[in-house]
């Protein structure tokens, strides 16, 4: 859902902007702060366990949507009381009782 989020909420951006990213997921912010995507790229899509990165093709996208913007990625702790994060959080769990 992490990733989909990142994906959508940047494609839904018109244009080129600086985008100040946040999320909780280490595993996204740590991706882009530390260039983890240049090493899969070269590598055929394989992670250090030389197993196939998971799901490729969000991360392809995500990829693509942070080469469209100047993001500046930013590392939120997850339910701790962040305002923005906590209603994040709410609006994914009310849209999967629309499921």
């Amino acid at each position: 859902m992490e990733l989909t989020a990142a994906v959508e909420g940047l494609a839904a951006i018109a244009g080129r902007r600086r985008v100040h990213l946040h999320s909780d997921s280490a595993y996204i912010v740590n991706c882009f702060r530390e260039r983890w995507w240049e090493r899969w790229e070269k590598s055929g899509w394989k992670n250090r366990q030389r197993q196939p990165v998971a799901n490729r093709d969000l991360w392809e996208r995500l990829l693509a949507e942070t080469q469209r913007h100047d993001v500046v990625w930013h590392k939120v702790r997850g339910h701790s009381g962040d305002p923005l994060n906590e209603r994040a959080d709410k609006l994914a769990r009310d849209a999967i009782q629309t499921l």
